[in-house]
């Protein structure tokens, strides 16, 4: 198997723990939204801004583990 395909897989698996880690983030960032005059994102809101948001994340998250087993392999 090559890298890409590795990467590809490694990224699917890793997708929904990213979205759901952006989720989060983004929620409670929305929490510090009334202090300059925004309304605070719903929960239900935040997920849906996390899911085109969480896949560059887990595109990430799968080339920084894809270089921790690169490392290990040496």
């Amino acid at each position: 198997m090559n890298i890409k395909q590795s990467l590809w897989k490694l990224s699917l698996l890793l997708a929904p723990f990213a979205i759901t880690a952006v989720a989060i983030n983004l929620f409670l960032l929305s929490l510090m939204f009334p202090h300059v005059g925004l309304a605070v994102l719903s929960p239900v809101k935040a997920l849906l801004w996390a899911i085109p948001l969480g896949i560059p994340a887990s595109w990430a998250a799968a080339l920084w583990v894809r270089s921790l087993i690169t490392e290990a392999e040496r």
